[in-house]
């Protein structure tokens, strides 16, 4: 009888954790975006608006963008990236403010020639300014399979993860001088474009064209955020785990995991580019 409710509480344990453990996703991109460039070669393909396409060929690319502004948010999607050779494009999730001195938070993937890795580009520019670049091989092929991309965006910190593993972490710094996005809201974007001349290998690699038109997939996008309507903000009401989000030695130490295995630039490593000293937030 003992090992008999000893299974049966096991096998309940397993399933409260499975059931925690799956993301709920309740966006649509019927009601939520607005494909907002492209000429058709953005597409929504279901009625309930769970995948969406964006497509790159040599008279264009393509893109969408939120119908909300957000001030502070947690922006989710599921996204699978250009097969094959992928040179010289650009597949991204971000978020960004108008104006000359904008706010911007970034998923960049940079295409790559058959064989070799996507390159994972991260950054966050405030008031106009980034040079906060890093970048990462993920441990995993991107193409092959949909995988879950977040950015976390709260008064003291910005969490980017992969697949529910934190592998960046900007924390507000400004007791010490360093700009943090908290006043100009923000719309999600996502595109897919060329930029052949910076962005495989440094534009050692061209866009073959011959391979167009290029294709990548979004699926169960979700935002859950501070909607900003009238020049106000939603967030004093608000009460999300994710807005007091922050992470705890198992976060950190993921984060630490990917940046010792996976990543392959850390602007706080560059010394030709900072000959005088890495910026304040690296230390």
């Amino acid at each position: 009888m003992k090992s008999s409710c000893g299974t049966m509480f096991a096998f309940l344990v397993l399933f409260l954790f499975a059931v925690q453990s799956v993301c709920v996703y309740a966006g649509s991109f019927h009601k939520d975006v607005k494909i907002h460039w492209g000429d058709g070669r953005g597409k929504i393909h279901d009625n309930e608006g769970k995948l969406l396409s964006l497509s790159l060929d040599k008279s264009s690319g393509s893109g969408f963008q939120s119908n909300d502004e957000f001030l502070y948010g947690k922006a989710e999607v599921q996204m699978k990236l250009v097969p094959g050779n992928s040179a010289g494009t650009v597949t991204t999730f971000y978020l960004k403010s108008p104006g000359t001195t904008w706010d911007e938070i970034d998923f960049e993937f940079l295409g790559n020639i058959s064989g070799h890795p996507y390159t994972l580009h991260t950054n966050v520019y405030t008031k106009g300014s980034g040079d906060k670049e890093q970048q990462f091989h993920l441990w995993f092929d991107p193409t092959l399979d949909f995988h879950t991309y977040c950015i976390t965006w709260n008064p003291e910190r910005i969490i980017f993860t992969v697949d529910g593993i934190p592998i960046r972490e900007f924390k507000n710094s400004e007791s010490i001088g360093i700009p943090f996005p908290k006043i100009q809201p923000m719309r999600l974007y996502a595109s897919l474009w060329e930029a052949e001349h910076w962005a495989t290998r440094g534009g050692l690699e061209k866009t073959d064209w011959s391979k167009a038109p290029f294709t990548a997939f979004y699926r169960n996008y979700n935002v859950e955020g501070c909607v900003w309507a009238n020049g106000k903000s939603s967030c004093p009401a608000n009460n999300s785990p994710w807005f007091t989000q922050k992470l705890d030695q198992r976060g950190m130490n993921r984060v630490k995991w990917a940046q010792r295995k996976y990543m392959v630039y850390n602007y706080c490593n560059d010394k030709k580019r900072f000959p005088n000293g890495v910026p304040a937030v690296c230390t």
